[in-house]
């Protein structure tokens, strides 16, 4: 692990590096789930009635999935409006009946591709969106053969690096109009640390992000976030409010109704390279 530039590597530009290596098999499991996502979603349609607002989160809009992110939004936008996450939390801690269909945007791990594929997009359409930052990898490199990149991101790419986002790159995005919430110092998994160390990352965290950014760091993001198996939701949700977070992100699916708590924050992972199928058959979900 480096600091960018410092390997010789070009960073990851194109999603189709950032999967090089994955193998045939894996290829073919997510192409036919994309066939019976597309069989599935011919009898879905998305409940425009009002009274929710969800969640669609992200990892990366690297240059080959541009296209398909700007349409995403497109297509988001014809079923309700975007909005900040700290706006989207105060309608959730008033209790009162949420008026219209909403829509806020999050990524987790502050690749540096949100600053070159996401935020103009965003701010081309004058969309909030919140990025949730692992303080201790900001502006680092990760090269194909670090054991971080492969078994904590994912990655799996030959000739290219992992770039994370550096305190000016996400300077910049604030000045276009992004936000920045905590995903941990080091992208731990909770449910493996004790309550001091938890503590810990979820403080330390939030100072950083406030010092570098001059912004109130409200929002927390569980990294892996499924409940009960990479963090306890009662113990860890009180450890973020004690750090004086008003919400606590997870990565189980679902609109968030009148009365929904955001320490438990539900959320739709969506991949910018899908089509409007699957996000007609996942937003369709209660």
């Amino acid at each position: 692990m480096t600091d960018r530039s410092a390997n010789g590597l070009s960073p990851t530009r194109l999603h189709s590096e950032f999967i090089a290596t994955v193998p045939f098999k894996v290829r073919a499991k997510w192409a036919a789930r994309d066939l019976a996502l597309r069989a599935l979603s011919l009898t879905r349609r998305v409940d425009c009635d009002g009274g929710w607002i969800r969640f669609p989160f992200y990892h990366h809009v690297f240059d080959d999935e541009r296209g398909g992110f700007a349409r995403q939004l497109d297509y988001f936008s014809q079923f309700g409006e975007f909005i900040s996450l700290s706006d989207a939390v105060t309608i959730l801690e008033s209790g009162d009946p949420i008026d219209g269909c909403y829509f806020c945007i999050t990524f987790d791990d502050g690749f540096s591709s949100c600053l070159s594929g996401a935020t103009p997009i965003l701010a081309e359409r004058n969309i909030p969106a919140l990025f949730y930052l692992v303080t201790d990898l900001m502006g680092r490199s990760l090269t194909p053969d670090d054991a971080i990149a492969r078994d904590v991101f994912a990655f799996a790419g030959t000739g290219t690096t992992l770039d994370f986002l550096s305190w000016d790159d996400c300077r910049d995005m604030a000045r276009a109009g992004m936000s920045f919430g905590s995903h941990t110092k080091s992208h731990a998994r909770l449910a493996d640390l004790k309550p001091e160390t938890i503590e810990t990352e979820l403080r330390d965290s939030k100072q950083a992000v406030e010092r570098e950014l001059g912004q109130v760091c409200d929002h927390f993001c569980a990294p892996y976030g499924i409940p009960d198996r990479d963090f306890n939701p009662a113990r860890d949700g009180a450890s973020a409010r004690a750090a004086g977070y008003r919400s606590f992100a997870m990565g189980t699916r679902g609109a968030m109704r009148r009365g929904a708590d955001p320490l438990s924050l539900t959320r739709d992972h969506i991949m910018a390279n899908w089509g409007n199928h699957q996000l007609r058959y996942f937003l369709s979900q209660p």
